[in-house]
């Protein structure tokens, strides 16, 4: 007497969704890639968007056991990010090269151009002033306070808030383990009667007495420069991180609103 005995088959094994994390990886070197070439600011920009989040999307499946390619996929969220650092840079580089241009064009011009023999000679207030280029706090040698305004000669104001402690992602760029992060909100208002130009406006940072260097911090919130113009009347803001010493107690900011500019400075006290 025989018995037949089945065994229930196996149950099949599900395939890794690994795509994600490949693809952010490849558009994250290629934007990397276009990064390095100033002019190709704009491919760089949007292959790094693209790579940031399929990697930040791919990394959610490994969490979940979908995928099992973690170091593929952080090393394409991480180059994206890179890759949108760069294209700011190339951004700022090729509008400043774009603006000197321009000038050199409208210079010559003006050269060429006859003059009046009646105006030739200016007046004694206007001669060697430009319309824009400085503020009182920075012809006076003077840092400013936290909610101080810097205000320039076309009326942009300039005002940075008081820092504030600042949790970088797992995954941010210019933090360093063992230090602490601050944030601080910039605010550019245009009171003049000429748009402005926001993109080619610099951030640094130094921090306690012996005037480190506070690196920025580029994570998923916060990192990305002003975008865009700000029209006559309007305002624009922004949140930036900088990366400080544990023991540091200050921290001075300067922003510097473009190449017709002077720099302006924020000592801001740590909490």
């Amino acid at each position: 007497m025989s018995y037949d005995t089945q065994v229930p088959p196996a149950a099949p094994r599900q395939a890794m969704r690994n795509g994600l994390g490949t693809a952010a990886l490849i558009l994250g070197i290629i934007g990397t890639l276009s990064g390095l070439i100033p002019l190709l600011f704009w491919l760089a920009g949007t292959l790094g968007v693209i790579a940031l989040i399929l990697g930040l999307v791919g990394k959610g499946r490994v969490k979940r056991g979908e995928a099992n390619n973690k170091g593929v996929t952080l090393t394409g969220a991480i180059l994206g990010l890179v890759s949108l650092i760069l294209a700011t840079v190339g951004l700022i580089i090729t509008v400043t090269a774009v603006s000197d241009a321009v000038e050199e064009i409208d210079k010559s011009i003006k050269d060429a151009a006859p003059q009046d023999p009646t105006k030739a000679g200016g007046s004694s207030g206007d001669a060697g002033t430009s319309d824009k280029g400085t503020a009182d706090a920075a012809d006076k040698g003077k840092g400013l306070a936290d909610g101080d305004s810097s205000v320039y000669d076309d009326k942009l104001k300039i005002t940075v808030s008081d820092p504030k402690a600042y949790t970088a992602s797992e995954y941010a760029v210019g933090h360093t383990k063992g230090n602490k992060a601050y944030q601080v909100t910039v605010v550019v208002e245009n009171g003049g009667t000429k748009k402005f130009d926001a993109v080619g406006v610099l951030l640094s940072a130094r921090a306690g007495a012996e005037g480190v260097e506070a690196e920025q911090i580029f994570d998923e919130k916060v990192g990305a420069g002003f975008q865009g113009s700000v029209l006559p009347g309007k305002k624009a803001t922004l949140t930036v991180a900088f990366d400080a010493p544990k023991a540091a107690k200050t921290l001075t900011v300067e922003v510097n609103p473009g190449f017709d500019y002077n720099p302006s400075q924020w000592e801001l006290k740590l909490g």
